[in-house]
Parts: structure tokens; sequence; C-alpha cells
């Protein structure tokens, strides 16, 4: 048994990653809500899963998850709040603490709204009254410092920060409009967007130092992604990570995706890429009907079945590309099963793209094929044997994530080449 551990801790020291550590996950944001509001959860064989779903997802494999903000949803249209739009900031502290109690890193979604943000709308928050972009922007800092140190109070501090969710066409509309290419848009400004996206990133480094700084589009234009980024780095090359939104029933064929990960990869070689949102159905409801897209996508049937092989498809096209280290499925919690539609549920629609049936309760096989990008068991490789991380203020969790000092949480970590045992 010495022998073993002596062999685990020489392993841990010497061996150099032949891999970088990847992240795979989802974004969880309505998982308390499905919970607290009673709904059951089953595994594949329909067995009931005790224990906590996050506890779950990590024992498929998941080591990350991604969690929305918005800065007043009691503030949202009714039709959005129906939608799922509710993560104030003391919901995402009491979530973002569960995950990084599980020993999970935590992507933070600043939304910069009072609701729904993507390339259709971008509302400014109700309470951000000014029209004048400087006064904006010194809110935008000034909100994203106090969410970042009520978060590290609350124990929830994040690993990686958005500061805006798919802002292919900028944020905080109609100052902060804006085409990718620069073009103003209306009364909107490239030159406004950037000013608020600089200021939420100057929050995030000063407050999160150790965060990495994911910048979103969505990729229903392939040029628009493009033109985003290389308009961006006129202003701004402040950030880590390009994460990108991919939905085949909106952004087309696999090989859209592939082009442009091939393009971003050769023209931001020191950018990681993170797939931060991605989803198939498993099954089609008269709602559903306009993403009835089995004639465009013959392979990719709206089954269980279907759902998994459009996901073993994307894993093998993204291990192609080296940069690419994060993928997230979006909204894997969603699951009616067991709840009083009347009075329990949790959404107005089902969206039949989570992992569960919300029919049955039942995990969907592509769950527990998610794991396939990131096999490492441990993630330990993600430790480096330098001589920097044999010094004592070098901590990493046992799978390999960089800590930016001594843990103060209960768990087994790395330090100095050897596991220590947290108590």
């Amino acid at each position: 048994m010495k022998k073993t551990l002596l062999l685990i801790i020489t392993l841990l020291t010497t061996t150099l990653a032949a891999t970088a550590q990847k992240f795979v996950g989802g974004d969880i944001s309505l998982l308390p809500s499905y919970e607290a509001n009673g709904a059951k959860y089953l595994d594949k064989d329909g067995k009931t899963i005790t224990g906590g779903m996050i506890n779950y997802f990590k024992a498929q494999g998941w080591n990350a998850m991604r969690v929305r903000l918005f800065v007043d949803p009691s503030k949202a249209p009714t039709d959005d709040k129906g939608e799922g739009v509710r993560q104030d900031l003391a919901y995402v502290k009491a979530l973002g603490k569960q995950i990084k109690d599980a020993g999970l890193s935590f992507m933070l979604d600043f939304h910069y709204s009072d609701t729904w943000t993507d390339p259709g709308q971008h509302s400014t928050p109700s309470a951000w009254t000014s029209s004048d972009p400087e006064v904006l922007a010194n809110t935008v800092y000034e909100y994203t410092k106090d969410c970042l140190n009520q978060l590290i109070a609350a124990g929830a501090k994040p690993d990686f920060v958005q500061p805006g969710n798919e802002i292919t066409y900028g944020m905080m509309w109609p100052t902060g409009h804006c085409y990718p290419n620069g073009g103003n848009y209306g009364t909107g400004t490239f030159a406004n967007f950037a000013k608020y996206l600089k200021a939420g990133i100057k929050a995030i480094r000063e407050v999160t130092p150790q965060a990495k700084v994911v910048i979103q589009t969505e990729m229903s234009k392939a040029v628009n992604v493009t033109n985003f980024y290389n308009t961006l780095k006129s202003y701004t090359d402040d950030y880590d990570v390009i994460g990108l939104s991919y939905y085949p029933h909106y952004h087309g064929p696999l090989t859209n995706l592939t082009s442009l990960l091939a393009t971003l990869q050769t023209t931001y070689p020191n950018k990681k890429i993170q797939l931060v949102e991605t989803g198939f159905f498993h099954n089609y409801y008269p709602e559903d009907a306009k993403f009835d897209i089995a004639s465009n996508f013959p392979t990719w049937k709206a089954t269980d079945a279907g759902q998994l092989q459009f996901t073993k498809d994307l894993i093998n096209a993204l291990k192609k590309y080296d940069n690419v280290d994060g993928l997230y499925w979006w909204f894997p919690e969603g699951n009616e099963f067991g709840l009083d539609w009347n009075t329990k549920r949790v959404t107005d629609k089902w969206y039949n793209a989570s992992l569960f049936n919300n029919q049955t309760g039942k995990a969907q096989q592509a769950l527990y094929e998610l794991k396939n990008f990131n096999p490492s068991s441990t993630g330990i490789e993600a430790v480096k044997a330098d001589a920097a991380a044999q010094q004592d203020d070098h901590w990493y969790t046992i799978d390999g994530r960089r800590l930016t000092g001594k843990p103060t949480q209960k768990g087994i970590y790395v330090n100095g080449g050897r596991k220590v045992v947290m108590k």
C-alpha cells in the first residue's frame, strides 16, 4: 500500500501533462428551482437519483457548471419569467456555493439586464436610467465588483466570468447596440459597447484575478463572429476565452462550427475556445415544430438515440482543435416530471433538449456521453511538475485546478508535489 501511495505521489510530481485540462458540464441555472419544487430525477435505468443532482453530474465525469445572473429579474416580462428568468444575486450565491463545495469549476454569466440577453435583445437594467455611456460604464464596473465580492464572501468564487451574454451585437441597448463589424446601430456604437465590456473586465481582473474572462458570441453567421473579434481587438485584447453558442437548429450543421473553430484557432492562437452553450432535442412537441430539422440532419433524429449521436459527433469534432477546452450543455436539468403542473411547474413550456425526459424523469443517454470530452478520471494532468509547483504557496485541487492560495475548505489537495488532506 505504501509503495502504491508513493507511486501516486511520484506521478503527481513528475508527470507532465500530455493533454491540457478540459472543462465539461452544463448551465444548470434552474436546478435549484426544480429541486425545490420536487422534480423526480431518475437515472437512465429508472432508479431514483439520490445525493443531489450536482453530485450526480460530478459522478458522471462533469467538472464545471455555468450559471446566469440577472440584475433584477423581478422586473422581467411575465413571459420571460415563465421561461426561467429568476436568477438574482442571492439565488446565484447559493447555487455557486453548492458548485464550489462540490469541487467543480464555476462559470458566472453576467447578463447585465433584468431579463434574457441574446442577439435579438439586450435591454439595459431598468434601474440603470442614465443614457450617458461614461455613467453606464461606471455602473457596470461597480455592479460587477460588488457581485463578485459578495460571491466570494458567500464561498462562491467563480473560476470563469462572462461580462455579457451572447454579445455579438453589443449589449445594454440602445447605447451599446452595434454591428459585429464595428458599425453603429441606431444611437448605439461599438465604442460605447467596448466601454461597458472593458468596465466589466476591469472589475473581474481586480476582484477575481485568477478567473478567466470569457467573451461569448453566437454563430448564426460565422462571419459575424470573426468580424466581432477582429473589431474588438482594436479596443481590447484583455480576455482569455472565446465563448461560443452552437445549436444546430439555429446555426446549421457541424461543418459550420468546425470551419469557424479552425479560423478562430489560427487567428487567435493565444485564446482558448469554449462551447459555453449547446444542445439538441431528444423529443419534439407541437411548439417545437419550427425546430424539426430531421430533413436537414438525417443522422440526428429528435430521439434519445439521436441526441446521443449528436453529442458523440460534437465531441469528436471538438477534439480535433487543441485550443478548444470547454463544453457546456445548456439547460441539462430541465425536468418537470413529478411536479404539479398547476402549482409547482418551473417553466411554462417544456424545453425538450434537456438531458432528462419531462414525461418520465429519466436521464438521457447523452448525459453520460459528455464525459468523453474530458476522459481524464482525475484531471491531475493540469498540475505541472516545474519548480514553481514545488513552492508552498502553489495549491491545486485533486482534479488539477490551480488555486490562488491555501484552501480553506475541507478536501484533498496537491501542494509541493504531495497530496494534503485539509480537515
